[in-house]
């Protein structure tokens, strides 16, 4: 009798602006090398292979930026695309999903939970996560001024500061009150030692905080 081939590992494809996140989530998920393969791809290069899943990481995305996020469901070398994000508005879902998500997942899964969940995802289910309230975000994730004790929220405000948001635009993209955004704005700012937006914006872009704008370039290209 012919022995079964061993089931070969989910390629996964890594998308979000900012370096320090990509490369937490990878190492998240290295532990996983037998069911989970990071695809490591280069702006600046096409496509050159089909991937399982794309996993979209929403930190100081546009969380609402549906055109986006139809460049990756729409790319005929993707086959499914995940979101991966704290913020679980119900229409943000919706969207997602009208848009051709497959799954709408949660920063707070442990990371044995995200590979289940891509592996359910790959599977043809759709997946969305509980809503993680105030969870802490998985071991292992990362993002730009961890180390100065900015949360992943703080990190994203003070991200789309250093993009020239204003706090209006800031609360529109995330989802937040103009209230809450203004009390992100003033802890980030005690922990980064800084007392004006201009201060912010320096320190941003010495520390990690510039996007990498071109991130989908290579998607685009191929459509």
């Amino acid at each position: 009798m012919a022995t079964p081939s061993p089931r070969r590992p989910i390629t996964v494809a890594l998308v979000d602006d900012y370096d320090v996140v990509l490369i937490g989530l990878a190492h998240m998920l290295d532990h996983y090398e037998g069911r989970i393969a990071v695809v490591e791809l280069d702006a600046n290069e096409p496509i050159s292979q089909d991937v399982d899943i794309v996993l979209y990481d929403s930190f100081a995305q546009a969380e609402a930026d549906a055109a986006e996020l139809r460049v990756l469901t729409d790319h005929p070398r993707a086959g499914r695309v995940a979101v991966y994000t704290w913020n679980f508005e119900p229409a943000l879902i919706e969207q997602a999903m009208q848009k051709g998500a497959s799954a709408y997942l949660s920063k707070a899964l442990p990371a044995r939970d995200l590979v289940a969940a891509l592996e359910a995802v790959h599977q043809g289910e759709t997946v969305i996560s509980a809503a993680p309230g105030r969870a802490k975000p998985a071991l292992g994730l990362d993002w730009p001024g961890r180390s100065e004790g900015l949360t992943g929220r703080q990190a994203e405000v003070l991200a789309l500061i250093t993009q020239g948001k204003s706090n209006a635009e800031i609360a529109a993209l995330t989802f937040l009150s103009p209230n809450s955004v203004k009390a992100y704005i003033r802890a980030a700012y005690q922990k980064i030692g800084v007392t004006s937006r201009t201060q912010a914006v320096i320190w941003g872009m010495r520390n990690g905080f510039s996007p990498d704008h071109d991130r989908l370039a290579h998607w685009r290209r191929a459509q």
